[in-house]
């Protein structure tokens, strides 16, 4: 698997992981779910300059011109409700891609333990598709192996990028293991530790809670 990793880049991604991360600006909803809007968009611009591209003609007023676009078949798939701002942002950049929801959840059996649940997925087929799967924490990486799993169901893709803006150690050695060599995860930052809660620290905290509101249980 191949990790992009932007906080090791000279890039606007770490002024926007410096502010998800303040406990004080994160009280802003709004600017929460804008700065992870914004990484998703960084990240479909890079993801972008790798796929394929074909010739496409284009009649002007004045005559023909060529273009490059983009030659790949893409499905932009996310985890419900964290991933929206994420998923938003990759979509104002891919706009021409169809589109995957699946929606997933902790089911806590004592406070320390938990069970990732799939209750819903509304996919188009993906069957030799690029699939880019957007899901904002990777803690244990089960949320997204369960969604890929999920997403299978309507076919194998060609090629899978993943994004996120925060993943653990432990996340990504089971996305090794989980998903296909090929795979490529762009990630804002990549934190060592997850707690007895499974939550990555430093982190940020909860992703969903911050960018709309504490749910209920």
């Amino acid at each position: 698997m191949k990790i992009i990793n932007f906080a090791e880049q000279r890039s606007l991604v770490n002024q926007y992981m410096m502010e998800l991360r303040d406990e004080n600006i994160q009280k802003d909803m709004m600017r929460f779910r804008t700065n992870i809007k914004r990484i998703g968009e960084i990240a479909a611009y890079e993801i972008s300059k790798t796929l394929d591209y074909k010739v496409k003609d284009t009649k002007t007023c004045l005559g023909t011109a060529q273009s490059n676009v983009v030659a790949e078949d893409l499905v932009l798939a996310t985890i419900l409700r964290a991933g929206l701002p994420l998923h938003q942002g990759l979509h104002e950049f891919f706009d021409h891609a169809e589109n995957a929801f699946v929606s997933a959840y902790r089911k806590y059996i004592s406070e320390e333990n938990f069970k990732i649940h799939i209750e819903y997925i509304a996919a188009p087929i993906i069957e030799g598709k690029t699939l880019i799967l957007a899901d904002p924490m990777l803690a244990t990486g089960a949320s997204m192996e369960l969604a890929y799993e999920a997403l299978l169901t309507k076919g194998t893709p060609k090629k899978i990028h993943l994004v996120s803006v925060i993943a653990s150690r432990q996340a990504i050695e089971l996305i090794k293991e989980k998903f296909p060599e090929d795979t490529t995860l762009w990630v804002a930052a990549i934190d060592d530790v997850i707690n007895e809660h499974k939550y990555i620290v430093p982190g940020l905290g909860d992703a969903g809670d911050l960018a709309f509101g504490e749910k209920e249980g």
